[in-house]
């Protein structure tokens, strides 16, 4: 991993933003590589001057953008059990993550897109059944930016903060993980309620006998 982070810490300080936009891109299609580490790397990388904070996070949530497009396509061109083999022979990926993720997708769709993106071990692999199912490609891009730029900015901004110390990010997206994933739970179970009341009460329209 210190190997990558430090071709990581190369490509931003030789390139500049767009660098960040590429380790982005990349962390996306390849799991293994959190981002975790790379987005508070390149807050670091800004707050030493070699590019602004605005341009790490704008050209971020372009490479997060091109990396889900590359999971979406994939998907879309190879189905889910040809997904699943090649998972089984990426390191620390496995076919059951890329199941949770088509599960999670055909539960909640537009919902899963973007609060997806807010969810380590999902933010990627959404991508995937986004593609499998033929999502709409405006709309996947739409959320897709929206939730990138929610989760770039915040993880950017606390290694521009923390400056030399911007490693114990990771140390706290843990336990904040577990905030994300108990308020996804409430917008989820509200969004179902809500369908569900809609449902109830079109089909007691639908049975009221006309006066």
């Amino acid at each position: 991993m210190e190997a990558v982070l430090d071709w990581v810490v190369l490509v931003m300080r030789t390139i500049g933003s767009p660098g960040v936009g590429l380790a982005t891109a990349l962390e996306t299609v390849f799991p293994p590589v959190p981002s975790e580490l790379v987005l508070p790397l390149a807050g670091y990388t800004a707050s030493q001057g070699h590019y602004g904070l605005v341009a790490a996070i704008a050209w971020a949530t372009a490479g997060s953008l091109v990396g889900a497009l590359v999971l979406y396509w994939l998907g879309a061109a190879w189905g889910l059990e040809r997904i699943c083999r090649l998972a089984d022979r990426i390191p620390l990926v496995h076919a059951d993550d890329v199941r949770r993720a088509v599960a999670w997708f055909g539960a909640h769709g537009r919902s899963a897109v973007f609060l997806g993106r807010l969810v380590p071990g999902v933010r990627s692999l959404v991508s995937i059944p986004a593609g499998v199912d033929r999502m709409p490609l405006p709309t996947f891009c739409l959320y897709t930016t929206l939730g990138s730029l929610l989760w770039n900015a915040a993880l950017i901004l606390a290694g521009y903060e923390l400056g030399a110390q911007w490693h114990v990010v990771e140390g706290y997206v843990g336990p904040a993980s577990n905030v994300v994933y108990v308020l996804v739970a409430v917008v989820l179970v509200v969004v179902a309620a809500r369908r569900l009341r809609h449902k109830v009460s079109g089909g007691r329209r639908r049975s009221t006998p006309p006066q």
